[in-house]
């Protein structure tokens, strides 16, 4: 049999792992999770992951940017009124194209108000592993997601302080605000992983998303 028959179609070859370092911007002391991640998920399942393992709720529009290209939802129509090259559907887009050298580096933008920037790694790709099961596993991690809404990392930043000074005049409104509880140095890895292994393979929809991270959150509407 020659070479080229042997060989198989990329759609059906069985992709290499990616182990991704995710650390949120400008925050100190860092907040971060280590992933690993199948090399053929979409950039839309990826931030799937990245909303069930860091915290977030998927309550604000994300973007991708990868030099000079960006990468988002198409439903979002971010091209509406930009000048620029247009958004590329992240559904359509492999991580393993965006990054498919190790020490590769892009950005994941979540809510452009608050702009939360994560910086993800390529740190290593990894041979395929038959014995790997699921699509995405959470290996490490450190520290709270912060708040929804609380103002990105300047009003985190601002938050942490009011909070750990009790003579605060902001600080009993801030805490009925957090609802009286919020460890910023809290991190489960093993609520994560639950939660990352409901997300649906290979396209997890809005909806599908919105039922993992409410049964993360024991939200009862």
């Amino acid at each position: 049999m020659s070479e080229n028959k042997a060989r198989r179609p990329r759609s059906q070859e069985v992709a290499p792992f990616y182990q991704l370092n995710i650390t949120l911007l400008h925050v100190a002391p860092p907040i971060w999770r280590r992933l690993r991640v199948r090399g053929d998920a979409n950039l839309g399942f990826l931030h799937s992951a990245i909303q069930v393992s860091m915290g977030w709720t998927n309550s604000h529009l994300h973007l991708f940017t990868v030099g000079d290209k960006t990468y988002s939802d198409p439903t979002f129509e971010l091209d509406e009124d930009a000048a620029d090259e247009p958004t590329c559907d992240e559904g359509k887009t492999a991580l393993r194209d965006v990054a498919p050298r190790e020490k590769n580096q892009f950005i994941y933008e979540y809510d452009f108000g608050d702009c939360w920037e994560h910086l993800i790694t390529a740190e290593k790709i990894c041979e395929p592993d038959a014995s790997f099961h699921g699509f995405a596993k959470c290996l490490d991690g450190a520290r709270a997601c912060p708040p929804e809404d609380c103002g990105g990392a300047w009003g985190y930043t601002d938050l942490l302080k009011i909070m750990k000074n009790p003579r605060h005049k902001e600080h009993k409104s801030m805490m009925e605000w957090l609802g009286g509880k919020f460890d910023p140095e809290a991190f489960d890895i093993e609520k994560a992983n639950k939660y990352l292994q409901r997300l649906k393979w290979p396209r997890t929809t809005i909806s599908q998303l919105a039922k993992v991270l409410m049964a993360r959150d024991d939200y009862r509407g």
